[in-house]
């Protein structure tokens, strides 16, 4: 198969999902661990009050199941997608909007029925980046090929790419983008705050049932897990970055799995893209490359910035709408494109790594990280629209007192425990009654 073929195909498929900027939305993407309120351990998929019981529940209130060999795997509800990651983490992504309150309004309601029912189980929603008391050998994969097919794939790749699989969840937020100029501008930007972003949201104090040595440690993590698809990719920061570069990028990263003529999943481990591509109107295989990778920002029909811990309501909101006062305002854009003006990949894992240590005291250009994210947030807020911006006030707050999600588990972990810091973090009822 001629490769220029190829990348011309894939450059299609991405260059489909521009869009009126009258049509932007938001969208958000949000994994929570499942524990049982008595060990705070991790909730298995299997048994009687597993995570599969749990999404039977579901499908019996409306929810519309997908199974694999059997097992529910996937729901599907008025805009509201409920899936579950390799070790049972449990996934809601809600159909994107333009109005954080039509997104906001939607979480509660979905929110305030999972929290109720979990209760009935004496289990818990927990919105951590890290499990904080299971380790990753006690926790089984759920029965999904794809997640067997990633498990062993991953063996001999970077040394914490099993504790990605199994011991991680994030928040992540998708962004629309108008032409490939457009993609090009907010991608580098978003590439840009990738260390800002791990280090605001921080909410990983907990790894592997100890203190980590490590802060923003689902940033290490991701950069340990696989270097062909995670972290940051290197020609983010080009200038002639563009949908080529990105396709091509794509067709020469291996595919882990692939579909054979029933469409049937088969694995092919190292198999490129490109090796893969022979049909160039499958577009199934196409969404299914550009997938298989995690880098901090990726790019399907849209633009995922995926470096946030899962943190609780309502500082998830003021994710996101730090994110849509960023990117969704022009004048806003144009500020941001002159901040990281002269910043490339390696002044970022500078930062990043710098963050590892330091946290909000790290530096970041010729920026304190603290300094530099109060002026984001004020940049995002001055983009908002005047009754979005109480959303982006809770983040604010936290800068000011000069900490991230992290420090407050930690603080509460050393003056209570970790019962106490855990179910603090715990999803209820009471945290909708506003």
């Amino acid at each position: 198969m001629d490769f220029k073929n190829q990348v011309k195909a894939v450059v299609n498929y991405i260059k489909g999902g521009e869009k009126d900027e009258k049509d932007f939305s938001i969208g958000m993407e949000m994994e929570h661990f499942i524990i049982d309120k008595d060990t705070l351990k991790a909730v298995s998929y299997y048994g009687e009050n597993g995570i599969e019981s749990t999404l039977k529940e579901l499908e019996n209130m409306g929810f519309e199941a997908s199974r694999e060999d059997g097992h529910i795997l996937n729901l599907e509800k008025d805009g509201v997608f409920v899936s579950i990651e390799p070790a049972s983490q449990f996934e809601i992504s809600l159909d994107s909007k333009w109005d954080i309150q039509e997104l906001e309004k939607k979480y509660i309601e979905v929110f305030k029925n999972l929290a109720e029912l979990f209760d009935r189980k004496n289990q818990a929603i927990m919105p951590l980046g890290y499990h904080p008391v299971s380790k990753i050998d006690e926790i089984k994969i759920l029965p999904k090929k794809r997640y067997d097919f990633m498990y062993n794939y991953f063996n001999d790749k970077g040394k914490y790419a099993h504790n990605m699989m199994k011991g991680t969840c994030s928040l992540q937020c998708s962004i629309d983008y108008s032409s490939e100029e457009d993609f090009k501008r907010k991608y580098k930007i978003a590439s840009c705050l990738s260390p800002v972003l791990y280090t605001m949201f921080d909410n990983s104090y907990i790894f592997e049932g100890e203190p980590s040595k490590s802060r923003n440690m689902r940033e290490v993590i991701w950069e340990n897990t696989d270097k062909d698809r995670t972290g940051l990719y290197p020609f983010s920061f080009d200038e002639d970055l563009s949908y080529e570069k990105y396709a091509e990028h794509i067709l020469n990263t291996p595919l882990i799995f692939s579909y054979d003529e029933n469409g049937n999943q088969v694995y092919v481990g190292e198999k490129t893209f490109k090796e893969e591509f022979k049909n160039l109107d499958d577009e199934n295989l196409i969404f299914h490359a550009l997938s298989i990778v995690f880098p901090d920002v990726r790019l399907k029909r849209y633009i995922e910035i995926r470096m946030m811990d899962e943190i609780k309501y309502p500082l998830n909101f003021a994710c996101v709408s730090l994110i849509k006062g960023l990117f969704y305002d022009k004048m806003n854009l144009a500020k941001l494109e002159d901040l990281f003006k002269n910043v490339d990949y390696d002044a970022c894992m500078k930062a990043k790594i710098s963050a590892r240590e330091k946290g909000l005291q790290a530096g970041y250009m010729d920026y304190k990280m603290i300094d530099l994210c109060k002026k984001i947030v004020q940049i995002a807020k001055d983009g908002l629209p005047a009754n979005e911006i109480g959303y982006i006030l809770p983040l604010q707050d936290l800068l000011e007192e000069g900490i991230s999600p992290r420090d407050i588990f930690e603080k509460n972990y050393k003056e209570n425990g970790l019962r106490q810091a855990v179910l603090e973090q715990e999803i209820k009822l009471e945290d909708f009654n506003v």
